[in-house]
């Protein structure tokens, strides 16, 4: 089983580690969430990879395998988003993720992630972000928003000082 998403208007607040303006002069302040490719083997292994997109041309995947469960293909999409903001950030910021939850709330599925940081301009001190996302009837993409959503303020804050 495969599931390929293309986001290509989904944009995120970004840390703008490139320093580079994108055409028309105006600095971009955002990473779009371009691609989600999931894959399933027969032998209950799976695979998340996500793409962001900083300028066109300049995108970064971030990628995540482990056993094929539903809680365990939701949290491998997470670390899948996470991989690819670390890398957009040349090793400046680095995350781990400490949980993904699935539940209903006010009729509608939702996603919630927890993420810590350890790294930017407050290296010493850990910072837990908190994101979720209506993911309506796809829990993989919801977890890959709900990511991003968690990082959101925080990859913000870094292009703004820059």
């Amino acid at each position: 089983m495969s599931q390929l998403v293309d986001d290509s208007n989904l944009t995120i607040a970004s840390s703008g580690m490139s320093g580079s303006a994108p055409p028309g002069g105006a600095r971009r302040e955002r990473l779009r969430f371009t691609r989600f490719k999931f894959e399933r083997t027969h032998t209950a292994r799976c695979s998340a990879e996500v793409e962001l997109e900083f300028q066109p041309g300049d995108a970064v995947v971030g990628r995540a395998e482990g056993i094929a469960t539903p809680l365990g293909d939701v949290r491998l999409a997470a670390e899948a988003t996470l991989r690819a903001i670390e890398q957009f950030a040349a090793g400046a910021l680095r995350f781990e993720l400490l949980g993904v939850k699935q539940m209903r709330a006010f009729d509608a599925n939702v996603v919630i992630v927890s993420v810590v940081c350890v790294g930017g301009d407050h290296a010493s001190r850990e910072r837990r972000l908190l994101g979720c996302h209506l993911a309506g009837d796809d829990p993989l993409r919801g977890a890959v928003i709900a990511t991003l959503q968690a990082t959101n303020r925080l990859l913000g804050n870094a292009i703004a000082t820059r």
